[in-house]
């Protein structure tokens, strides 16, 4: 599944903060904003207002754009797992699994008689011009 913007700009929040070895409610008495919804906004549960986030990033002392960056390589980082992951997953059966069938197999593909082979059609020429009844009453 895909990484959400919010879920990255939570988690970009939450690793700058504890980097910088700050409590949720320090940051929060600075951006003027609940412990509690700061706390949602870092868990990815909430996405936050621009406004709201302009005043996250000062309150940790780190420019908007930063953030944003490190949220875009999250997401891109995550898309680029997923498609790993997809990659790696077998398709069909393991080729220790496969065998030739035998006349004894049932089923739909059990051998048949082989069919003689068919001549190519000869190429088709285009058919003469048909003259219409009204231009020959003409």
């Amino acid at each position: 599944m895909a990484v959400l913007m919010r879920e990255a700009i939570g988690g970009s929040l939450r690793r700058v903060r504890t980097a910088r070895r700050r409590t949720l409610r320090d940051v929060s008495r600075r951006a003027r904003v609940s412990l509690g919804y700061l706390s949602e906004v870092e868990r990815g549960r909430k996405e936050p207002s621009s406004e709201l986030l302009a005043a996250i990033c000062e309150a940790l002392d780190i420019a908007l754009h930063d953030l944003l960056a490190e949220a875009a390589e999250a997401i891109a980082a995550g898309t680029v797992a997923a498609e790993a992951a997809r990659l790696r997953r077998p398709i069909g059966l393991r080729h220790m699994d496969l065998r030739l069938a035998t006349a004894e197999d049932e089923g739909p593909f059990t051998p048949v008689a082989p069919v003689a082979p068919v001549a190519p059609a000869s190429p088709r020429r285009p058919a003469a011009p048909v003259a219409l009844a009204s231009a020959r009453a003409a």
